[in-house]
């Protein structure tokens, strides 16, 4: 027997809807959804594909959450060869200090009291960092003009002449708007120091989207030679560093990253630059070999002198961030574009916010699995590039493709939960045409989140029930179509209410026939579910007694039913084919109370239960014994059992039917 329970099928074939038909209301949400999930699909692969600012600043903004957490967990250790011997606060504060107490002992202390430092500082200093067998010295201060004092530049240019190949001065490449246009210009101190053969570098750095210093800036350097038409090379400044340092060092790739090893002040080994000049200090610094062949970087790292920038691990001086891009080249730890084309990178947010999509739409529609799949998938995206940007140094786009799927997520919940709702609209509705109400919110309540595992073949118990009209193929000689159809309806009206009433499932209508369950596809217990059976059988007995009287008043002719009744195990599922599915409830008990719906009239009674039943409520109801009979398709006979009514109650109305319906058998056999 096949269960008309189609709504639960979410296709429109399974519904028995032809395919071209428009599609279920509760499927607009889903479609929606798919629409939305690609839109964020597209968008998020554009805005990488076209290197949009913001999608840009996102991106960079979790990379230097990636290198908080690389650096906290990690701690790199940058190169020891590298120190900085650091223009800075305490230098102010010791010299002037020290110069006052004993001008004559701390003369060079007098010479950075204030700034500008006199140029006999950085003279001495170079001086002194050499025979102590640095290896090279790179000074981040511009030197273009002459200072107040000629014989402090004549003393640095000799220092120069003598260390020539060992000593590195910055040059800056400068860009200012002016009346007559945009003035460029390459600033450099070799107008100061003529005839002496300098090696500069280029301290320039690009910013990132985020306005901080990500890149490394070798680009810079071509960039600068194509708009000033320079042939002489000028390398950037921690490039022209490791070369007169003689340092192996790797080549990057255009738009490489710097490796930042830690915030500032507190990574690379910082000396007062005061220190130095010191002669105590000084010789404590020669006992210890502090700077035995070292790369010694002098920069300002003083607040006064205001030479910081933002880079993706906070503030950092000028100086700082050149020992980071030599560190950097000096361990070939750059970081790359895992993907160098913007467009290809654009093609993988496509391809894995699309992917994550299809998985969503994929597994079994549940709003809140959905969403934490959704979840999930962005977390292991986020997990993936944070492994690729440390252990491997390679970034991929991880920022937009995580708020994608996300998004992605949230849509498949919001749609979801609309498309449930609706569903669950509707099923509510279908089902409390065919289930009792009480029932239709067990149901609703038990399988709110997942409606199809109703579907999935399964064994219950259950009471069937068959009621079928007696004489309806000579009735319907008799009676014009449109008046029996009217009287029809009236009747199956009066039935299904009483069905419905007691617990009841209404199967379906065959013809004149009625087919119900009770115990499927939810059951109150086997004796409840027999009982309602039983009650249902008794009061659809009184409401066709109704009818009669009322039809004998109005002139129709009088209907009698037969109604039969068993217990026992169904088979239950989804059964059908492409075109057409209905929910089966099959199995012997369900033909069992088919053919004793049949038996009623050898007895000439309007209904009969089977031993199952009976058993099931044999003190509640009062019945009469038939005995064994043998069935159509079945071996074994079966144990039969008029139903009278309920135990202690009132017998006029079986007494009444059974007589009404004797005299109906008999005129209808003359």
């Amino acid at each position: 027997m096949l269960h008309r329970w189609q709504f639960w099928q979410r296709s429109p074939a399974s519904q028995g809807i032809p395919s071209r038909s428009k599609p279920q209301r509760f499927a607009v949400p889903a479609l929606l959804g798919y629409a939305l999930i690609g839109f964020w699909s597209v968008s998020g692969a554009i805005a990488t594909a076209v290197d949009w600012d913001r999608a840009q600043q996102l991106e960079l903004t979790l990379q230097s959450r990636f290198q908080e957490i690389r650096n906290s967990i990690t701690h790199p250790t940058p190169p020891n060869n590298l120190i900085i011997l650091a223009m800075d606060d305490d230098s102010f504060v010791q010299a002037a200090e020290f110069y006052r107490s004993d001008p004559k002992t701390y003369a060079s202390l007098g010479n950075i009291q204030v700034w500008p430092w006199k140029r006999a500082a950085y003279a001495e200093v170079i001086e002194k960092l050499m025979q102590a067998g640095a290896r090279s010295v790179a000074l981040d201060v511009i030197l273009a003009d002459p200072s107040d004092s000629p014989e402090d530049d004549r003393r640095l240019q000799e220092v120069l002449r003598r260390y020539a190949g060992r000593v590195v001065l910055a040059a800056q490449f400068t860009s200012s708007d002016t009346p007559a246009g945009m003035k460029q210009a390459l600033v450099t101190p070799t107008d100061l120091f003529p005839n002496v053969p300098l090696t500069l570098g280029l301290i320039n750095f690009q910013l990132a989207a985020d306005q901080r210093l990500r890149h490394l800036p070798d680009q810079i350097q071509a960039e600068v030679l194509r708009d000033l038409g320079l042939e002489q090379p000028i390398l950037p400044f921690y490039r022209s560093v490791l070369q007169i340092s003689n340092l192996p060092q790797a080549e990057f790739h255009p738009g490489d990253f710097i490796f930042y090893y830690g915030p500032a002040g507190k990574t690379f080994r910082h000396v007062p630059f005061w220190e130095v000049l010191h002669p105590g200090n000084w010789q404590v610094h020669l006992k210890q070999q502090t700077f035995k062949d070292k790369v010694v970087l002098i920069g300002p790292t003083a607040l006064d002198l205001q030479d910081f920038q933002l880079t993706p691990v906070g503030k950092m001086a000028g100086i700082e961030i050149h020992a980071n891009a030599m560190a950097t080249a000096l361990e070939n730890r750059a970081l790359s574009q895992g993907i160098p084309d913007p467009l290809f990178r654009g093609l993988l947010v496509l391809i894995g916010a699309l992917g994550a999509g299809i998985v969503l739409s994929t597994i079994p529609k549940r709003p809140a699995g959905n969403f934490l799949w959704a979840m999930g998938i962005t977390i292991a995206w986020g997990t993936l590039s944070y492994f690729s940007f440390t252990y491997n140094r390679q970034i991929f786009p991880t920022v937009v493709p995580m708020l994608t799927i996300f998004l992605s997520g949230i849509t498949s919940l919001t749609t979801g939960a609309i498309s449930s709702q609706m569903e669950q609209r509707r099923l509510q509705r279908t089902l409390e045409r065919y289930v009792a109400a009480p029932i239709v919110q067990q149901i609703l309540l038990n399988y709110s989140n997942d409606f199809q595992s109703l579907l999935q073949g399964r064994k219950v118990k259950a009471a069937i029930m068959f009621c079928d009209i007696r004489g309806f193929t000579t009735l319907s000689y008799k009676l014009e179509p449109e008046q029996l159809i009217n009287q029809l309806n009236d009747y199956f009206d009066a039935m299904v209410n009483v069905i419905l009433a007691a617990g009841g499932t209404l199967d379906k209508f065959i013809g004149d026939a009625v087919m119900a369950e009770f115990g499927s596809p939810l059951s109150s217990g086997e004796h409840k579910d027999v009982m309602n059976a039983v009650q249902a059988a008794l009061g659809m007995r009184y409401a066709l007694c109704e009818l009669r009287k009322q039809w004998q008043q109005e002139g129709k002719i009088l209907f009698f039913n037969g109604i039969g009744i068993n217990f026992g195990e169904l088979l239950v599922g989804d059964i059908g084919s492409d075109k057409r599915r209905e929910f089966a409830a099959i199995g012997d008990a369900v033909n069992v109370a088919s053919r004793v719906e049949s038996m009623t009239k050898n007895f000439e009674t309007d209904i009969l239960i089977t031993d199952s039943v009976y058993e099931l409520v044999r003190d509640e109801v009062e019945v009469q014994d038939v005995g064994k009979h043998a069935l159509k398709g079945r071996e074994e006979p079966v144990q039969l059992y008029i139903l009278i009514g309920l135990k202690g109650k009132d017998q006029t109305l079986y007494k009444q039917v059974q007589e009404d319906l004797h005299m109906y058998l008999s005129q209808a056999k003359e």
